[in-house]
């Protein structure tokens, strides 16, 4: 992974100076990872890393990304293709996700288009990805990611996960965080609710990742546009989330037309209780929102 990294184009994101994470917007890596721009390692402001890359059990989990495992056939997730019927095989499908022009690329600002390209070299998707860095308080920041596609093509494109194919709870697809747990022990909670079971496929306003043990972090994903999308959890062999844009049922996406999302994830250092998430969840939404690109 190392190599990968070093052979790739990033960016950092900084606040006050202090780098809060990398934009690798132009990858090197396996066309088998669907190639795509990724933010990591996203750090905490004590500088712990919060997020994985190509590790040993998903090597096609990138950090923070935007991954999609079907957009008109197409495989922008990495890795093993669901078929209904014959579960996750191994197909020559995978799209990339190509940088075509910024549109800002500050400190703490980048916006940028992409183009998401088939297998067959055809384009399927416009992209326009607007990525900053927002101070919280002394011991968090928040990292506000929202981005809009476009179908490409003349006819509707259609987004798929394997939860719309009839995999039970796998409607994996859209914004995903890869969280570092290391030798931490981690929780999973929601307003008035914790665990995997009770929040994997809810659509709670947000959702924390509460880290315990050595050098502590929490993360908070906000649903900041209140667009309702279920959460897709990890917390056993790995721990992941999302909000999913086709969870039980393909979303359809008609010529020039596309979805648009928007999530703000808070980053703080030390294992926080519900008061002290729920405090930044507030103190989110009640700051102005960066000004567009």
């Amino acid at each position: 992974m190392d190599e990968q990294l070093t052979l790739a184009q990033t960016h950092p994101l900084t606040l006050g100076g202090q780098t809060v994470a990398e934009y690798v917007w132009r990858p090197h890596v396996p066309n088998t990872l669907s190639p795509r721009p990724f933010l990591h390692p996203v750090r905490t402001l004590a500088g712990t890393s919060v997020t994985e890359a190509m590790p040993p059990d998903h090597l096609h989990h990138l950090g923070v990304s935007l991954a999609v495992p079907d957009a008109g056939g197409a495989n922008f997730w990495g890795g093993r293709t669901y078929v209904r019927g014959k579960g996750s095989v191994p197909l020559p499908n995978h799209g990339v996700q190509r940088h075509h022009r910024w549109d800002a690329r500050g400190d703490s600002v980048l916006a940028h288009e992409l183009h998401w390209i088939g297998p067959d070299g055809a384009a399927l998707l416009r992209e326009r990805r607007r990525i900053a860095a927002r101070p919280v308080d002394d011991r968090a920041w928040a990292l506000d990611f929202r981005f809009s596609l476009q179908n490409l093509t003349p006819e509707p494109l259609v987004i798929s996960s394997p939860g719309a194919k009839g995999r039970t709870g796998a409607g994996y697809g859209g914004f995903f965080w890869r969280a570092r747990r290391g030798l931490r022990t981690v929780t999973i909670l929601g307003p008035g609710v914790s665990g995997v079971e009770r929040l994997h496929g809810s659509t709670a306003p947000w959702l924390a990742l509460r880290a315990t043990g050595p050098e502590p972090w929490t993360l908070v994903f906000i649903d900041a546009a209140g667009q309702g999308d279920p959460w897709f959890v990890r917390g056993g062999d790995y721990v992941g989330v999302g909000p999913a844009l086709a969870w039980s049922e393909p979303l359809t996406a008609a010529p020039g037309e596309g979805p648009r999302r928007r999530i703000i994830t808070v980053v703080a250092d030390g294992d926080l209780g519900p008061r002290s998430i729920e405090g930044l969840v507030e103190a989110v939404a009640a700051s102005p929102a960066p000004r567009e690109a």
